[in-house]
Formats: structure tokens, C-alpha cells, sequence
């Protein structure tokens, strides 16, 4: 399957974020730049706790609390930087957004595994019923859940006499 790649934008994450705060009547902080910047570090699936322990544990002076990494996440995802991907009971996890192709995922229901794809069958038949009903279609998001090859294969581990005891 082939590999999303990013897609060349013209203003940096950093800059997109400083616009919208500014609409906000609020400010890019060193903190939020901080999270900012180790969020767009890679382009990786990621839970908050995750992105806490990163910017929390760092050694120098330029610690982040862990309130403002949620505050900063929420408002990310408000600015259209950042998306929220529900995976079930294994908890939501956050993609880029900005500078990343559109793109819809196949979710494993055991392990929470994300597959991402991109497939443009999809994309045309939403459009033709966007289309049907006079409907101007922005984006689309389409989350399929079921179980992932993995999990299908693993062999299923027959009791023991003993663990029926």
C-alpha cells in the first residue's frame, strides 16, 4: 500500500497557528510553540498522554504543564492544524491536518491500529451525491472499524488443564 506524504503548504504550521490565535485575541506563547513544533516534529498518529510525556520530561527550562498541552491540542484541532481520530475503548488519537493529503482510515476494533488510505473511487462517489443534492461538499471524513490482518492471524491459545482449575 503506498505511503500518504505530506503536501507543500505555503504558511508553517507555526505561522497558521499564530493567525489563528490572533483571531482569538490570544497569543502564540513559548509553551505553545513548544507543542507546536514537537507536534509537526513527525507526522505520527499520537494519544495526548503521549505528546504530555514528550514536552513535560524535558530536562531544560523549557518545560510545558500538562493542562496547556490539552488547552493547546483543543485549540489545534479548532485551527484545522490537528485532527481527532476515535479509536473505541483504545482511546482518540491526533493526526496532522494541515499539509497532509485528505485521507480516511480503516480502524482495528482489537489492537487500535489505524491504516490510512486514500482511494479516489471514494472521493468521486461522494462528490456525485454531493452533487444528486445540490450540496457543496468541503471535506469528507470516513472511519472504517472492523479487524486488521494482525489480529485475524493470531493463533488462539487452546486452555490448558490446569487453567481450568
Amino acid at each position: 500500500m503506498p505511503e500518504l506524504t505530506s503536501v507543500r503548504v505555503s504558511v508553517s504550521p507555526i505561522e497558521k497557528f499564530r493567525e489563528f490565535l490572533a483571531t482569538k485575541g490570544m497569543r502564540l506563547t513559548r509553551e505553545r510553540e513548544i507543542i507546536v513544533n514537537e507536534v509537526f516534529s513527525s507526522h505520527e498518529h499520537f494519544e495526548p498522554d503521549q505528546l504530555v510525556a514528550r514536552v513535560t520530561r524535558r530536562d531544560d527550562a523549557q518545560r510545558v504543564s500538562r493542562s496547556t498541552v490539552y488547552r493547546t491540542l483543543s485549540s489545534l484541532e479548532e485551527a484545522g492544524l490537528l485532527r481527532k481520530v476515535a479509536r473505541g475503548e483504545h482511546g482518540d488519537v491526533y493526526e496532522h491536518d494541515y499539509g497532509y493529503p485528505q485521507h480516511d482510515h480503516l480502524i482495528c476494533q482489537k489492537c487500535g491500529d489505524l491504516i490510512e488510505f486514500h482511494n479516489k473511487a471514494i472521493s468521486k462517489l461522494l462528490d456525485e451525491i454531493a452533487d444528486e443534492h445540490n450540496f457543496r461538499m468541503s471535506s469528507h471524513r470516513l472511519e472504517v472499524y472492523g479487524t486488521c490482518d494482525n489480529c485475524l492471524r493470531r493463533p488462539r491459545r487452546r486452555h490448558q488443564k490446569l487453567d481450568m482449575v
